[in-house]
């Protein structure tokens, strides 16, 4: 993530494919892995194709990291995929990063993915019983697998309906069939993925910043339930609408944490919708300060809204980075143990004691998940004389588990769940405490609730997940997921 702190979630990953006319794929796959490289720290990979064979490195590390010009120079073809990951569904080794890649009668197969199945466990028995062996558990390997069986006996297009249909959860994928590009979107669109036109070809991605950096022109988003297959000398791109839904299952939390602040999510700018909410932040919850100061990176974005609103209002109130981060420490929320964590935060963020001694003090950022980071920021910053300080969050609380590829399993970490924010104020030691509703955050992305998954703050969600409540009366598949109380 984008320089995240300790109380941020974290979601599976970020997806490339791309089909160009003459030019090697393998060096704009790797620049749009780093694009994408906030999307998933943990793993990188990319899959090509010559028109002969297929070509794979896949390795753990930094997009830095796991490539070498010797790498990129043996990736041969002007067609491939890419993938950065975070291990949410299973673990974190070299067997689990991406893409995945098999040869089967009908090719070789290579597939990246954004998401998390709800049912993949029952899609690997099945395929198992049949013969299917399996050297992972992630579900980005029961898609692979189911996918070839259908490619065995169907047409592309077919095949991936076929496997569209008995997969359940949220998923964007580029898939490399032999040098054939496509991209997979799920028909509630729970996770991002555009399509953007190059000088000579295409590409595909979970994010338009990496169009932006191909220097490329976005040409609009994959529509849910969509398959999008690049032609092999980039010269265009076929569309075929496989399955739809009722309504979408768009994630908010893409607008509010995940992507980049300058990516195009479903025709909104991540950074214009992250400014509304937070001048809807001092609009709902504004309270005069002498100072508003975002926690960096998370929260500017919202904190330059809410101070630019606020000022507006006759508000002098000041606009300060009043916390410093410390560019060379990593994602602090990876770290495996809540003591390291909490340590990390230290090491990250420094308040600068001229800006707080002695004011009032509002603190803006995006989410509170854990709580760790928000608690120890308001402790530092009555360490250094703080006269008063304020909470003012960009979405509303996170009280329950998310079941489509955020890393926040259990409601036992989750420091809203079965707490009021007044408990929630009350435990993380600030003056006071504010959220947005959920029906401010839809207004500000400007889809309604009901084409939202907001599972994570509402408890219901988008599947019918035992134990869990649904969002929705639609007809949808009945998926049997324990519940984690």
């Amino acid at each position: 993530m984008h320089s995240r702190d300790v109380d941020g979630p974290t979601e599976k990953c970020g997806v490339v494919g791309i089909s160009l006319s003459d030019r090697q794929a393998a060096r704009p796959l790797y620049y749009s892995l780093y694009a994408l490289q906030h999307r998933g720290q943990e793993a990188a990979g990319i899959v090509t194709h010559d028109g002969f064979q297929q070509h794979s490195h896949v390795e753990l590390g930094l997009v830095g990291d796991a490539f070498d010009p010797e790498d990129l120079s043996g990736l041969n073809g002007t067609t491939g995929i890419g993938h950065v990951r975070y291990p949410t569904a299973g673990g974190l080794d070299e067997g689990c990063a991406q893409p995945f890649t098999v040869s089967f009668k009908s090719g070789a197969l290579g597939l990246a993915h954004n998401g998390t199945l709800v049912n993949a466990d029952e899609v690997r028995d099945e395929l198992a019983a049949v013969g299917h062996a399996f050297t992972t558990d992630s579900d980005t390997e029961v898609i692979a697998h189911d996918l070839a069986r259908n490619l065995l006996d169907a047409d592309v297009i077919e095949a991936v309906r076929r496997t569209m249909e008995r997969i359940h959860g949220s998923y964007s994928l580029t898939i490399a069939h032999d040098d054939r590009v496509m991209a997979v979107r799920d028909p509630g669109g729970n996770r991002p993925l555009c399509i953007g036109e190059l000088d000579d070809g295409y590409v595909i991605a979970s994010e338009s910043a990496v169009v932006d950096t191909l220097d490329g022109d976005l040409v609009r988003d994959v529509h849910p339930g969509e398959l999008v297959i690049l032609d092999r000398d980039g010269a265009g791109f076929e569309s075929h609408q496989l399955l739809e839904r009722d309504r979408t299952a768009h994630c908010f939390f893409e607008h509010v944490y995940f992507a980049r602040p300058d990516s195009m999510i479903d025709g909104t700018l991540v950074y214009e919708t992250r400014r509304d909410l937070g001048a809807r932040l001092w609009a709902d919850h504004g309270i005069d300060t002498d100072v508003v100061m975002p926690v960096p990176d998370s929260g500017r974005a919202f904190a330059s809204g809410y101070a630019e609103a606020a000022a507006e209002d006759g508000s002098e109130v000041d606009f300060a980075e009043g916390l410093m981060k410390n560019r060379y420490v990593g994602r602090t929320f990876i770290m495996p143990t809540q003591d390291e964590r909490e340590r990390a935060v230290r090491l990250k963020l420094n308040p600068i004691k001229s800006t707080v001694e002695g004011r009032t003090v509002t603190l803006i950022d995006d989410s509170v998940v854990r709580g760790t980071t928000s608690t120890q920021l308001i402790s530092l910053l009555r360490d250094v004389g703080a006269a008063e300080v304020h909470l003012r969050i960009g979405s509303p609380p996170i009280a329950a588990p998310c079941y489509l590829g955020i890393d926040m399993a259990t409601r036992e970490e989750l420091i809203a769940a079965g707490r009021s924010v007044e408990g929630i104020r009350e435990v993380i030691g600030a003056d006071s405490l504010a959220y947005l509703s959920p029906d401010a955050v839809a207004d500000a992305i400007g889809t309604g609730r009901e084409n939202l998954c907001m599972g994570c703050v509402t408890g219901e969600y988008p599947y019918d997940v035992s134990g869990e409540a649904t969002d929705r009366d639609v007809t949808r598949p009945e998926i049997d997921v324990p519940a984690d109380d």
